[in-house]
């Protein structure tokens, strides 16, 4: 029996990998707001299945028209459930390569539990922290930065020294950006935030604990420029951590505007404000 000859299509053309004549390189290009199962180690021993929101981006030479977008996802759904903090740098490295860049950025948001107990009744609840890992790789050197979104309880010591009676309090949003040389858990940048605050917040209360928090609070006050200070001092004293911004915004009870500080700060900073940062450069 005699066959015809195969038809191959004609080749389609790769716009993107054609040359582009202005001489503009572009920091970063890539994708955005794509979810992908991940999991995340806890500090009891467990692992964490959530869906994480990553931003992949790479360098483009000047002499390219576009990259190759379809790349990022094929990275993605080639490591499918095995996402996780241990292999974020692998990933990176791995988009780098396939993408022939000289520097890469990835970010990967997802949400993370704590299961916490009530200070009096000892009840059991979960609270929820926004975590964003964020990686770059520039020729070959790899940053790894945590960002740990911390909500709290603050109260306003103006308004408990003025007021006969009461003081206002407020929600606040601590936000705690760190970049690390050696392995923090999310569990200890959450409680170098809620330790400062005028009192850390839970799932579940009941009436013993609500008494308990809302004295908490008026024992303990604190300004945004507080948290900030106090958070940035206990930051200071971890030698796993090379650098860290810390901001602080109080969503007002009685403003229709919120309260805000930030600090931020690097190893060399920290030590040259006490007077022995050569001996420290000399160790990095």
């Amino acid at each position: 029996m005699n066959y015809p000859d195969p038809v191959y299509p004609d080749p389609i053309e790769d716009v993107q990998n054609t040359p582009d004549m202005r001489r503009l390189a572009i920091d970063r290009v890539g994708i955005k707001a794509i979810r992908h199962p991940v999991r995340v180690a806890d500090k009891s021993g467990g692992v964490q299945h959530t869906i994480a929101m990553f931003k992949m981006y790479v360098h483009l030479p000047h002499n390219f028209k576009g990259t190759h977008m379809s790349r990022f996802v094929e990275i993605l759904n080639a490591h499918e459930r095995e996402i996780s903090a241990e292999s974020f740098e692998t990933i990176l490295r791995e988009t780098v390569e396939r993408l022939d860049a000289k520097a890469g950025h990835i970010e990967m948001n997802f949400p993370y539990f704590i299961n916490k107990t009530a200070p009096v009744t000892g009840s059991m609840s979960l609270l929820d922290y926004d975590v964003t890992f964020i990686g770059d790789i520039e020729n070959g050197k790899y940053r790894f930065m945590m960002k740990v979104v911390v909500p709290v309880t603050t109260l306003c010591p103006c308004s408990k020294k003025i007021s006969d009676y009461g003081a206002h309090n407020q929600r606040s949003h601590v936000t705690v950006t760190a970049e690390t040389d050696d392995f923090v858990w999310i569990e200890e940048i959450v409680r170098y935030a809620e330790e400062q605050a005028s009192c850390e917040l839970y799932g579940l209360l009941k009436r013993p604990d609500e008494k308990y928090v809302t004295e908490r609070a008026y024992d303990n006050p604190k300004f945004v420029e507080d948290m900030v200070r106090d958070i940035a001092a206990v930051l200071n004293r971890d030698k796993r951590i090379d650098a860290y911004v810390v901001e602080s915004e109080n969503f007002e009870s009685i403003h229709n505007h919120s309260a805000y500080a930030l600090i931020q700060s690097q190893r060399d900073q920290r030590m040259d404000a006490r007077g022995d940062v050569e001996d420290v450069r000399g160790k990095i």
